[in-house]
């Protein structure tokens, strides 16, 4: 870490250090010393719904009762602390305040005789619209080729990086019509995670996840205003910003064959310094099948979604279903072409050394670009093309592992398939509510009364993601079946995301009383600003430190540290984003199921 990096870890950390002080000595937290704020009281640092679950969890009780107070330390309710019934992943026992009966809206706290009092937390409706929103307008904080304008980025604001009008066809993605060393024009599209190259793989799954949560709630995210350029105009905001990635990913497209590039990139990881400043060449690299399947799902799904807004966009849904047909069929001439960055690299020069988002198992990705085309056409010749059910699994999405998002297209999209129903469809539903039913067995028994800490094997790179999509996939098995069950843990896995948690870190930059300052971002650490970019995801604990990076703890969901060297803790990601965002506004859109009576 230079001189200049180094004084900024410094100043953030003084920032949040001030930050806190001066919240303890407001008048309304001056009448007492506050005791061990949030290092044993452990909660939702943002908030809860009147009518939702509302727990805190109790490390090292020395009472068996709690109290929530207000700010000038009026007890409104009091109840029983209860022992969890089985040990957290560090081997020691929490208590568990329940005070899901208290619903009155208002500004609060926990305490604990002897622990200490939690972060300050609300009781209101829409408790988490503010960071909901966030989730998404971090996306035009990782826009490419654009100036961020103060209008909209704030202090944020920075010059325009990586314009990516010119970009060169690297050897290994030479064609008939496209020579190595052609220059090309593939701008727009957002930074992947801390770098600043972009990924077709990974904004596959992150773009179809905002699809979907428009394309599952748009009344709510109608509602979702976000202040980029592009808001007032007739195109919700979510949307508009899918817009920005999608039209990227559509210049990724070999026009002569259909065949998708893998990815646009430097040969070499930027330094850590701000976007204007890379000016290294550019490239598109090998064509794969997992890229060119991701495309097609994406582009099927887009054209449903954006099918709604002719007068807006005219020519845009015709225009992605076409291409994703053109992308079908490339990889069915082309079934099993496997990025292989290091093969590659012992052929071609200039050896590509980013990220490499391989992958060497494409029946999922023909699962869901199967699924995706399906829908959008109608035409059964699509899933006659895969095995649906290739095995009993159904495997929480990552970026290598899609297939439960061609499960999900095809459930909620079962109304709409009439005699064209394909008869997998209700083992897939059973199948669905299996996987939830199974996620949430025993959580409630653990700890944090979590599904994402019933197992050490949730914590490795990208956790908070994990938690993320286990609550996308409750969600879904909620519209399925309408049980409230399903609901209700897909909130306690929010809960865990922003403090209810083994670190006591609210996960999301800028939301919280405790949250990430150095995330591994390059704009956030060279930006000069000491507040991080607001709204980002980091990747939560990870005890494999791959990173070299000694975390505090290697108990697997205490593995955390928030140094912007940690980027296997603590880096951002789009794909991460993706199902928070989704996780965090279907909490919003759902929240009245939430508060009617079990």
């Amino acid at each position: 870490m230079n001189n200049k990096y180094l004084s900024n870890y410094i100043m953030r950390s003084i920032c949040a250090l001030v930050t806190i002080m001066v919240f303890r000595a407001h008048p309304a937290f001056s009448q007492e010393p506050v005791v061990n704020e949030g290092v044993n009281v452990r909660l939702n640092q943002i908030g809860f719904y009147p009518g939702g679950l509302k727990k805190g969890v109790i490390l090292n009780s020395k009472s068996n009762v709690f109290y929530i107070q207000t700010p000038d330390k009026k007890k409104v309710y009091n109840g029983k602390l209860k022992k969890s019934m089985k040990p957290g992943l560090n081997g020691r026992f929490t208590a568990i305040a329940d005070f899901s009966a208290f619903n009155h809206p208002g500004n609060y706290q926990l305490y604990v005789p002897g622990s200490g009092y939690s972060y300050p937390f609300q009781i209101k409706r829409s408790v988490h619209r503010n960071v909901a929103a966030a989730s998404i307008k971090a996306y035009y904080f990782m826009r490419a080729s654009v100036s961020l304008k103060e209008k909209y980025a704030g202090k944020w604001s920075r010059a325009e990086g990586h314009p990516d009008t010119s970009v060169f066809i690297h050897p290994s993605a030479a064609g008939d019509k496209r020579a190595a060393g052609m220059s090309i024009s593939s701008p727009r599209g957002w930074y992947d995670a801390g770098d600043y190259n972009k990924y077709i793989v990974n904004s596959g799954i992150s773009t179809s996840t905002l699809l979907s949560l428009y394309e599952d709630f748009p009344a709510y995210m109608k509602t979702v205003k976000l202040n980029i350029p592009e808001s007032g105009n007739k195109v919700p905001d979510v949307l508009d910003e899918v817009l920005w990635n999608l039209r990227w990913m559509l210049t990724m497209q070999d026009p002569g064959d259909g065949g998708v590039y893998h990815k646009l990139t430097n040969a070499a990881f930027d330094k850590m310094e701000m976007p204007e400043k890379g000016t290294e060449p550019r490239y598109v690299v090998q064509k794969g099948t997992a890229a060119t399947l991701d495309f097609a799902a994406v582009m099927a799904q887009a054209s449903r979604i954006f099918s709604k807004f002719p007068g807006e966009l005219p020519g845009l849904a015709d225009s992605c279903l076409l291409q994703a047909n053109k992308a079908w069929q490339w990889a069915i001439k082309n079934p099993d072409v496997v990025y292989d960055q290091d093969a590659m690299n012992k052929v071609f020069e200039p050896q590509i050394t980013t990220g490499g988002y391989g992958d060497r198992n494409f029946s999922d990705e023909f699962i869901w670009a199967a699924s995706e085309l399906f829908v959008s056409t109608q035409k059964p010749e699509y899933l006659k093309a895969v095995n649906l059910l290739p095995d009993t699994t159904m495997p929480i999405p990552a970026w290598s592992q899609v297939r439960l998002l061609g499960y999900y297209t095809l459930i909620k999209n079962s109304n709409l398939l009439g005699a064209n129903s394909p008869k997998e469809l209700p083992e897939l539903k059973n199948r669905l509510l299996a996987l939830a039913d199974n996620l949430i067995s025993g959580a409630a028994e653990t700890a944090y009364q979590t599904v994402m800490t019933k197992s050490a094997r949730h914590f490795g790179w990208g956790s908070n993601s994990e938690a993320a999509n286990e609550g996308v996939a409750l969600i879904q098995a909620y519209q399925l079946s309408k049980n409230r069950k399903y609901l209700d843990f897909a909130l306690a896995n929010l809960d865990y995301i922003l403090g209810r948690n083994g670190s006591g870190y609210s996960y999301v930059t800028g939301y919280g009383s405790k949250t990430p300052m150095h995330p591994h971002h390059r704009p956030s650490v060279a930006d000069g600003i000491v507040d991080p970019i607001p709204g980002l995801l980091v990747g939560g604990p990870n005890p494999g430190m791959q990173d070299k990076i000694k975390v505090p703890s290697v108990v697997p969901d205490e593995a955390y540290i928030d140094d912007d060297r940690a980027y296997a803790a603590n880096e951002i990601a789009i794909n991460w984003n993706a199902p928070f965002a989704y996780l965090v506004n279907a909490m919003e859109a759902l929240q009245d199921k939430l508060n009617a009576a079990k």
